[in-house]
């Protein structure tokens, strides 16, 4: 078989074993550290949670890898499955715009559980941090939208995938390790978003799963466990399997891997919700505090709220609509975007007390009731995720605000500044102590020094 027409896995394998050769860029190396800190922070603000110790509790496996803030360590797989299912459990972790895909939260759990398991160097260990976020963001162009039209998470699916190649990429492994390594994470990858219909939190375990597969496929492959070499994009494979389809462009996954990176664009987010329902939250905001500089004009006038979107999200986070209104509980709010709107126009902010599971507040309620869409066929999604909120008030006058990109994302980036009082937020939720967080903090920094300890971070 030429060159030119080798299986996707093995072009992949040899497009990172030449990006070896190559210096991590700066932005490279600081977006795994704020990697490092956010995931960090929000294991410990999930850490009580009862799906946390859900996933905790159920996995009998010992070992020396840390689940963060929890004092029993586990094995890699396990450590790497609890640390990925809290990290993404409140919705609050990174995106990846054009997919849309939480790489970070499959992806640092389990590189993390395979350093403190192989005790690998820190270049290692940054260059397979570094692989697997951009296997998994690159791969969420390959045929976007596709996945979740099909009925499944791309995170989940594309996940595994990424943690496998990270995992691959930190510990060495050979070429046909590698590719072998991806033909089993594709037959590990799954995860359903039916979560949608009732609010239920199997979302929150999707990339602790994928996170595991990742390490499980690695170590088999090593142990010689073969896999398909066309898992891609063979007649039953990935893309057939989760995307409907196999023409997938695969210049997107591979050209000039390790020379141009994608990973340095991923959006850190300022709230606990579903990624693309932000731009409306900030620009319900808006409308908010204008409204509260306007005596005499209040929620109680508003007639209407009004919203243009993306076709390619109406399915997840507009309909059906009644329910989106009312949503059965605070997990199933995070993906609607009326419940989120309303309450931004409320309250004035959308924070993670937002999206408990007591009482409504009636403000809320009563505004969620009167939030609509109107389909814009020339909205730029995924490629943009964008915001439009119009409120029509009972004398006939309009507030309106448009944002035509996702704050926290590349264009409107947060800060480091901004990422560390999210997590030192995050840390005082999850009941941490200020010398503890600020301990994690400096681990970050110089995580890719050399082999890491995660030992202080138990209990």
């Amino acid at each position: 078989m030429s060159a030119e027409r080798a299986p996707v896995a093995e072009a992949l394998a040899a497009a990172v074993e030449r990006g070896r050769a190559l210096p991590v860029p700066p932005e490279v190396r600081e977006t795994c550290e704020r990697l490092l800190v956010d995931v960090g922070g929000l294991c410990v603000a999930a850490r009580a949670a009862p799906y946390v110790r859900a996933a905790i509790g159920t996995w009998d496996a010992p070992g020396d890898a840390t689940a963060i803030g929890h004092a029993r360590a586990l094995d890699a797989a396990g450590a790497a499955f609890v640390n990925g299912t809290a990290a993404h459990g409140e919705d609050y972790d990174d995106t990846f715009e054009g997919g849309p895909v939480h790489a970070g939260a499959v992806i640092v759990p389990a590189l993390l559980a395979t350093a403190e398991r192989h005790r690998i160097s820190g270049g290692d260990l940054l260059y397979g941090m570094a692989v697997g976020l951009e296997v998994t963001c690159r791969a969420s162009l390959v045929a976007p939208k596709r996945i979740h039209q099909a009925g499944f998470h791309p995170t989940a699916i594309l996940g595994a995938m990424g943690a496998a190649a990270g995992v691959a990429a930190a510990l060495r492994a050979s070429t046909a390790q590698f590719a072998s390594a991806q033909g089993i994470a594709g037959s590990f990858a799954g995860g359903l978003i039916e979560y949608l219909a009732e609010g239920t939190s199997t979302k929150r375990l999707h990339p602790g799963w994928a996170a595991q597969s990742g390490i499980r496929a690695v170590e088999l492959a090593r142990a010689g466990f073969d896999g398909p070499r066309t898992v891609w994009e063979g007649t039953h494979g990935l893309l057939h399997g989760f995307a409907n389809t196999t023409q997938g462009d695969w210049a997107k996954l591979l050209e000039r891997f390790g020379e141009r990176w994608v990973a340095p664009t991923i959006a850190f987010k300022p709230y606990a919700c579903g990624t693309m329902i932000h731009p409306y939250i900030d620009c319900a905001r808006r409308i908010s505090l204008a409204l509260g500089r306007q005596p005499g004009r209040g929620l109680d006038e508003i007639v209407a709220i009004e919203c243009d979107t993306a076709e390619g999200i109406v399915h997840r986070l507009w309909e059906p609509l009644a329910a989106k209104r009312n949503p059965a509980n605070g997990y199933a709010a995070k993906f609607s975007v009326p419940y989120c709107v309303a309450h931004a126009l409320a309250h004035g902010a959308v924070g993670l007390g937002a999206f408990g599971d007591g009482p409504v507040d009636p403000r809320v309620a009563a505004l969620a009731a009167k939030v609509g869409y109107r389909v814009d066929p020339g909205n730029p999604y995924p490629d943009e995720f964008t915001g439009h909120v119009r409120v029509r008030f009972a004398d006939g006058a309009v507030a309106e605000e448009r944002q035509p990109h996702l704050r926290g994302g590349r264009r409107e980036p947060l800060s480091r500044g901004d990422i560390e009082e999210k997590f030192l937020a995050n840390c005082t939720r999850g009941d941490w102590p200020a010398a503890r967080a600020r301990q994690w903090l400096a681990f970050a920094r110089g995580a890719f020094a050399g082999p890491i300890d995660l030992t202080p971070f138990r209990g």
